[in-house]
Parts: structure tokens; C-alpha cells; sequence
């Protein structure tokens, strides 16, 4: 696929005049079966699966004008960011061979997030996500035949690409492209799976996992002490690697089943086992570190005792930090907010949570 999409790449001139603004919403995921260790250009060493969110997202709107050699801004929350803005200027750098035309326009990218910075909510999934599609979106007015009016258009965008370029990006922003549940990385047991791109599980989903709820239960709002990338630099001489990745494709096998059948109770041992098996991979990373707070603890130990006490079918996931995931069928929710509001917003910072559910991926804004 690398070659199809490097040999359609929009290589002409850009027309005098082409200016214009398009925006893209793009939602952050959360892994139930974990990516956590990376080999080559952002290449899993494990397959991985996640439900996409809705609330929880990235507004990114890009300001193009042709010009006479490329210019690059980059605002996050209203204030010029040149450290992110760095890292996307050198993604293009990397790969323009794929985005020639970028050379030819000044951009001016601002973006937004609606829920926490750096705290174990993946940004990068979702920012780096909506950047691609409005890097695709220019590329598709430069083909159509707007491209000598003022830019602007509607359609459709090539999802698989624009997966596979966000995946160059950010690992899990491949994911974040497809609506309801994302399967990234190759694996024997779904056709069509790949390493170099995220697919689609929604019509592979019991109705149940197509509702799902996701209240994400916000223990601390402070970037993360160790970052995502250096994390999955450490799995490299990590004791536990083998294994792990051996375990994460047993998962996936079972995983991909119970979410066709919708087995909730092999749904919640696999969730479960997999976030901690997360935390503990960089326990014991060299050096170690440790992203879960006290309250992370506690609010785990109290989701699996209400469980246990009441029978309802709640779990919870964490990703690369402090917060919880609490995880529950649509059917459950009034109980499930009743035992966040009465019981859980305790262990939250300033007691924040985020009602999020299963989501309809990406939105054209612009």
C-alpha cells in the first residue's frame, strides 16, 4: 500500500491563489488489548485493539495559502506551541515525499483538546489523527477541480491511508480514524489486518460493545513523568517483552471472539489484565517507573469490590497514566453514575470525570 499511496501522491504545482481553511475532529481511543513496544517506522510489535471515544477529542483546523517556500505555525489552546510544533514539521520533513505538495504553502495549525494534556488520555492519537486528515483534505482539493477557486469541498477521505499516515505520526492515532472499535496490527485471526494500518471492527461487534460507556475518572491532570515514546523505547531490553507480546496475541485471538459473542465476563478478565499488565511492564522497565497514583489504586480496588457486591458488569482499563477507565454497557449507566457520583468522584482530582462513550470517529468541521 506505501507504493500506491507515494505514487498517487499529489505531486503538480499549487495554483496561484490556492488558499483556504479546512478543519477535522478526531477522537482519542482507549486500548483494551495493549500497544506497548514498537520496532521499524512505528511498527507494533503486537497487534492491539480499542474502542473509539466520542467526547474526548482534537478540533484541528489548518490555514493554507500558497507560497513561495513552505512556512509552518502551530497554536494549541490559542498559544503558539513551537516545542509540538516541532514534531509536526518534522513528521513532514520525514515524509514528504508523501506530502510534496506541503512544500509549496505556509500553514498555520491550531488545535484543541477537550479533556486533559499528557495525563493517560492518548492526545497524540487524536491531534495527530485530525492533522493527517486535514493534511489529506488539502491534498484532495489540490486534485479536484476546485483547486483554482478559493479551497474549499466536501467527500469522503480514504480511511486505510489516512490510518496509515497517522500511524507514521503517532502509533495510536491509527486507530482513532474508524468508528466504534479499531484493530491495528496483524494478526491470523482477522483478515485484512496489518501492521502498517488500523481496520475497522464495527460490523464484527455484538450490539452490546456498540453502546459502550467510558467514564473516564480523572485522578490526575499533570503531564506524565515519563512519556509514551520513551516508554516503548524501554520494552526493548525489558525481561518481560517475549512474553508479553506472546500474551498479547493469545488476547487478541480470545478478545476478537467475545466481542462477536459478547461474553462480558472473558470481556472484562481480558480488559482487566490487560492494563495492568501495562503498568506492570514499566515497573519493570530499566530504569523503572510508575505512573499509577494512590487513587488509581484505590478507585481499581473499589470498581472490582462494587462488582463483586453487585453483580454489574463494570471494569475498568488504564493507558499510559494516572486515570481510570470505567468501562459499562450502556444498559448499566444510570447505576454506574450513580456509584461514580456517590463513591468514586472522591478519588478524582478536584473530583473531575469525563462521561464519554463509544464514538463515530473522525467529524469534518470545515
Amino acid at each position: 500500500m506505501e507504493q500506491t499511496w507515494l505514487s498517487e501522491a499529489y505531486k503538480g504545482p499549487v495554483p496561484n491563489g490556492f488558499q483556504g481553511r479546512v478543519g477535522w475532529a478526531s477522537p482519542s481511543n482507549i486500548a483494551l488489548v495493549k500497544y506497548w513496544g514498537k520496532r521499524g517506522k512505528q511498527i507494533p510489535q503486537n497487534p492491539s485493539i480499542s474502542f473509539t471515544l466520542s467526547e474526548c477529542r482534537s478540533e484541528t483546523f489548518i490555514g493554507f495559502e500558497k507560497a513561495d517556500r513552505f512556512g509552518f505555525r502551530f497554536f494549541f489552546d490559542g498559544q503558539e506551541n513551537p516545542a509540538f510544533g516541532a514534531k509536526i514539521e518534522k513528521f513532514l520533513t520525514d515524509y514528504q515525499a508523501f506530502f510534496p505538495f506541503v512544500n509549496q504553502l505556509s500553514l498555520t495549525v491550531e488545535s484543541r483538546n477537550t479533556f486533559p494534556h499528557s495525563s493517560g488520555i492518548a492526545s497524540s492519537a487524536s491531534s495527530m489523527s485530525a492533522f493527517v486528515m486535514g493534511l489529506m483534505e488539502i491534498e484532495r482539493l489540490l486534485v479536484g477541480p476546485s483547486t483554482l477557486r478559493r479551497a474549499q469541498g466536501s467527500g469522503t477521505l480514504d480511511l486505510c491511508k489516512a490510518s496509515y499516515f497517522s500511524r507514521l505520526a503517532s502509533g495510536s492515532a491509527s486507530r482513532s480514524v474508524f468508528p466504534k472499535m479499531a484493530l491495528w496490527g496483524a494478526t491470523p485471526y482477522y483478515e485484512g489486518s496489518s501492521d502498517e494500518y488500523a481496520i475497522s471492527l464495527e460490523n464484527d461487534l455484538h450490539p452490546i460493545f456498540k453502546t459502550y460507556r467510558d467514564a473516564i475518572l480523572i485522578v490526575s491532570g499533570e503531564t506524565k513523568s515519563v512519556s509514551s515514546r520513551a516508554g516503548h523505547a524501554l520494552m526493548e531490553g525489558n525481561p518481560y517483552a517475549t512474553a508479553r507480546y506472546a500474551q498479547a496475541k493469545e488476547n487478541i485471538k480470545n478478545l476478537l471472539a467475545t466481542l462477536k459473542s459478547g461474553d462480558l465476563d472473558t470481556f472484562i478478565k481480558i480488559t482487566e489484565s490487560e492494563a495492568l499488565q501495562l503498568h506492570a511492564l514499566m515497573m519493570c522497565s530499566e530504569p523503572s517507573f510508575i505512573l499509577m497514583k494512590p487513587n488509581t489504586l484505590n478507585l481499581i480496588n473499589r470498581i472490582q469490590a462494587f462488582r463483586e457486591e453487585t453483580k454489574i458488569p463494570l471494569c475498568f482499563t488504564l493507558d499510559a497514566g494516572p486515570n481510570v477507565h470505567l468501562l459499562y454497557p450502556d444498559s448499566e449507566a444510570e447505576k454506574a453514575e450513580g456509584f461514580i457520583k456517590e463513591e468514586l468522584v472522591k478519588y478524582c482530582d478536584k473530583g473531575r470525570w469525563i462521561a464519554d462513550r463509544v464514538g463515530d470517529g473522525p467529524k469534518k468541521l470545515l
